[in-house]
């Protein structure tokens, strides 16, 4: 009797901890796949440490492969599941598609950032979900101060080192928080002018910060970040984006180069595909973490909506905790259905809550109790790195060097602005020239709000006109192919009527399928560069009578370069002139007009896109 096969979708809190549980109690007994883009888990309330330069990247990362030595890591997206025939479908980093079958389904896609319907915010805003946006973040922030140092006017240097954060919740807050002391240890290495420093907006319509936390934790936050100089703007928001700044509700316009979208999140589209019942985005589930009608079926996570028994006819909120402990109840679940143990509701007490604010600043209530100060930092590392499934050692050096050295503010460039648009259905990947992004580019057109063309194409700012569809040739390339075409045709016509009248001249037989084959559909890699000149064909070409000159392919001595010789009859070239015989069929070119004398036509070359350079935008 062959194995259970076990299918997780997403390496998150909750698939992580699913995948983990499940490869205990298995011990061999059942085929665990985990589908991920990545091949790392990323603990995500350390990421506004990494935008600050405090951590390195990988500290935030633990392997799947290493942590997860009995469970089958596959590298894809999902992008769609047949329920009824039991399958996934995924799609690989390389664009390649594949399938895995499924005897018991466990969905943890997760969540991505959530965008509401502003004008602007989708082209010029970035969002907070990932590493790749973290590390942009870093790169962005860096350069905007070193741009700001070196700025002629007293505007420009405001603008620069303005930022404006949206969203005041948990991550929006460790964001300002974080920011604000990241870019004032810069200015004290690169002093901007006289009485000016960066300044940070937190902006939320809220009537708080961290609204939906116990209102010690808000009043903490708001007082550390007040005390740094944090612009603390509640009950305020953007009306629009614009590439010079943000349009606030209240009327204000604030020039910017920088915002950062933190708004929330919502669920992966990946869970509205099903056709299930679902819950404000969210799949939803019995106490039991079971789909109903379903009971092959589990979610957890924030794809899921999990009935809170602690609080009846609510569900548990889209948190780290509640993920990180569903996962548990998932794997129990999944065990018993398939004989080993015992179903299990999910069941919660809140343990507290922690917020870093950076330093040896944060706000704490573990178990209820209200800390601030010392002694909520020290709880919140220590929280954190008994959480933290790896990389303790790392993460406790770097906070120790952190807390002795300087930070390294350098631009590394390794993620790009249009990499990282705001409305993609995948923000643990950044997007590379080349590789096929078929859920993101549906995703980011879709919807009130959501990301346009100016996003999604590599390298273009918002100034640019927009860009063709994944897939089609660019317009100008399309028009420079079909007029190279044109003008190949037409010159073999005018070739072919001169050979009529001159017999002498026949190209061989074997020769004709080349002269034929622009007459086919002409694919842009198919035109070198040394026949560009024969697209002016129709505008320089010779009256019949002259054609008899072009058989002469060598100049005569003492003739300019490439000037043919009127004077040579025949395609012999001049005495004492090395080289070998030129083929009949290939007439020499005639130089380009109003050309020096001498110097033939220069080619141009052709046109080629940049996508593999691209410019950074700074919107």
């Amino acid at each position: 009797m062959s194995r259970p096969r076990i299918v997780i979708v997403g390496a998150g809190f909750a698939g992580y901890r699913t995948a983990k549980e499940l490869s205990r109690k298995a011990r061999g007994k059942a085929d665990i796949t985990l589908l991920n883009p990545t091949d790392y888990f990323l603990y995500l309330p350390l990421l506004p440490q990494v935008a600050a330069g405090i951590l390195e990247p990988r500290r935030v990362t633990v392997s799947l492969s290493d942590t997860l030595p009995q469970v089958r890591l596959v590298l894809g997206e999902a992008d769609g599941i047949d329920l009824d025939a039991r399958t996934v479908h995924y799609t690989d980093p390389e664009g390649a598609g594949g399938t895995l079958g499924y005897d018991r389904l466990v969905l943890a896609a997760g969540s991505v950032n959530k965008l509401l319907p502003i004008p602007g915010v989708a082209e010029h805003a970035h969002g907070f979900r990932g590493l790749p946006e973290a590390l942009y973040l870093r790169d962005h922030v860096t350069r905007q101060v070193e741009l700001a140092a070196s700025a002629d006017d007293a505007a420009t240097c405001a603008a620069r080192c303005t930022f404006v954060v949206v969203g005041a919740g948990y991550t929006g807050t460790e964001v300002a928080a974080h920011g604000q002391l990241f870019t004032d240890a810069q200015v004290r290495r690169h002093p901007l002018r006289k009485g000016m420093r960066p300044r940070w907006l937190l902006l939320d319509i809220a009537e708080r910060v961290l609204p939906e936390l116990d209102v010690h934790l808000s009043r903490t936050a708001d007082r550390t970040l007040r005390e740094r100089g944090v612009e603390v703007r509640m009950g305020t928001s953007v009306k629009e984006a614009t590439p010079d700044g943000v349009l606030l509700t209240d009327g204000e316009f604030v020039e910017t180069r920088s915002l950062v979208w933190c708004v929330g999140v919502r669920p992966d589209p990946l869970a509205e595909s099903l056709g299930l019942p679902m819950e404000r985005g969210r799949l939803l589930v019995d106490p039991n973490l079971q789909v109903p009608g379903r009971p092959e079926v589990f979610a957890c996570g924030d794809a899921a909506a999990v009935p809170d028994l602690e609080n009846p006819g609510q569900f548990t909120p889209m948190t780290a905790q509640h993920a990180w402990r569903q996962g548990r109840t998932a794997a129990l679940n999944v065990a018993a259905s398939l004989g080993a143990g015992v179903r299990r509701p999910y069941e919660h007490r809140d343990l507290g809550f922690v917020v870093d604010l950076g330093g040896a600043k944060a706000a704490a209530n573990p178990l209820g109790v209200p800390l601030s100060g010392l002694a909520a930092g020290a709880v919140t590392r220590g929280y954190h790195l008994a959480a933290m499934p790896g990389n303790r050692v790392r993460v406790a050096a770097d906070w120790l060097l952190d807390a002795v050295l300087p930070r390294q503010a350098v631009q590394l460039g390794l993620v790009r602005s249009w990499s990282v648009p705001l409305d993609t259905a995948s923000p643990e990947l950044a997007r590379v020239p080349g590789r096929p992004q078929a859920r993101q580019e549906a995703d980011a057109r879709s919807g009130p709000g959501a990301a346009t063309e100016q996003e999604t194409r590599p390298g273009r700012r918002a100034t640019e006109p927009p860009a063709p569809a994944v897939g089609q040739a660019d317009a100008r390339e399309s028009t420079v192919v079909a007029s190279a075409g044109e003008a190949v045709i037409s010159e073999a016509k005018a070739r072919e009527a001169a050979e009529q009248e001159s017999p002498e001249r026949q190209v061989p037989e074997r020769e004709l399928p080349e002269r034929k084959a622009p007459e086919q559909e002409l694919p842009e890699q198919e035109l070198p560069e040394q026949e560009l000149p024969e697209q002016k064909a129709p505008e320089r070409q010779a009256p019949e009578r002259e054609l008899p000159e072009q058989k002469a392919p060598q100049p005569a001595k003492n003739q300019p370069g490439g000037e043919p010789a009127n004077h040579q009859p025949g395609p012999e070239p001049a005495k004492n002139q090395p080289g070998p015989e030129p083929a009949k069929s290939q007439p020499a070119p005639e130089p380009a007009k109003n050309q020096p004398d001498g110097e033939p036509a220069q080619a141009p070359g052709p046109v080629k896109r940049t996508d593999a350079d691209p410019a950074e935008g700074d919107s």
